[in-house]
């Protein structure tokens, strides 16, 4: 892993990602790219104009100011000795994270969220959610300070068919970077009942032919998908959850039923997703 994204609000939860893309620095030894969205109302600013007389002093205001708080951001003690680069550009949040992260060929994309009410809450109806759906690069979601953040136990949630292969060498890989385990997981419900058969049979079918290192195989039976990951992850201890996304659809595929709104359950664990 070369470089890292981080999109910067100034938030707690911008600071929380950011502290967490510092820890995965030090391991890999990657840039980390610090990017702010400045988002002005339309007539304070054009943007082909920027940096030119032709700005409005309101939006020369909002640009000084918004360098100011990252000379203050850059200062937070974890970011120390890293090798750091930030760019503060007028843009909507969710387009310029897009276009940057391909831009600088960035290896992983990691944000803050607000979400609160469970897994997939963590991850729909935001900017977050927008680039989970739409990044063609890995995007780590943190939700919460970690105090010493790894990836030693990775929950791979997957409903394992066939067209989720498209990324699973990439999930291998970024697994092996950190010389993780990686706890294969398909959630069975009352609604989409397998046997347990049948659902070790779709894994190892899966699998056939990767190299997987250090695994494990398994089959979780809960009320739901979401509410199943999430306890699974837990009895296991897991660092973070992975999963794949499928575009247009979002995260839709992997959640049947109920979404989990009624589930005491919440998503404390970091989520990275591959798109497939």
């Amino acid at each position: 892993m070369k470089s890292i994204l981080v999109p910067v609000d100034f938030s707690e939860q911008a600071k929380y990602a950011a502290k967490a893309a510092s820890d995965i620095a030090k391991i890999s030894n990657a840039k980390i790219y610090l990017l702010h969205m400045l988002e002005l109302p339309t007539g304070v600013i054009d943007p082909s104009s920027y940096g030119s007389s032709s700005n409005t002093p309101t939006a020369l205001l909002f640009l000084k100011r918004a360098h100011e708080k990252f000379e203050e951001f850059k200062k937070l003690p974890f970011l120390k000795g890293l090798d750091i680069e930030d760019s503060v550009q007028f843009h909507k949040a969710f387009d310029g994270i897009i276009e940057e992260s391909e831009k600088q060929k960035v290896d992983l994309i990691v944000m803050g969220s607000k979400g609160t009410s469970g897994l997939e809450e963590m991850l729909v109806g935001s900017n977050t959610e927008k680039v989970v759906r739409n990044s063609k690069i890995p995007v780590l979601v943190i939700k919460n300070e970690i105090d010493n953040f790894k990836i030693e136990n990775i929950v791979f949630a997957s409903n394992f068919e066939k067209k989720n292969k498209v990324s699973f060498q990439k999930i291998l890989d970024f697994a092996s970077l950190f010389n993780a385990r990686i706890h294969l997981l398909k959630i069975n419900t009352i609604n989409n009942f397998e046997t347990t058969k049948e659902s070790s049979d779709a894994i190892r079918n899966f699998i056939n032919n990767y190299d997987l290192g250090d695994y494990t195989l398994n089959i979780y039976n809960d009320i739901s998908v979401e509410s199943g990951i999430i306890n699974f992850a837990s009895v296991i201890d897991a660092d973070v959850i992975l999963i794949n996304t499928s575009g247009r659809k979002g995260l839709s595929y992997l959640f049947t039923g109920s979404i989990g709104k009624d589930i005491s359950n919440h998503a404390e664990l970091p989520v990275i997703t591959f798109k497939v």
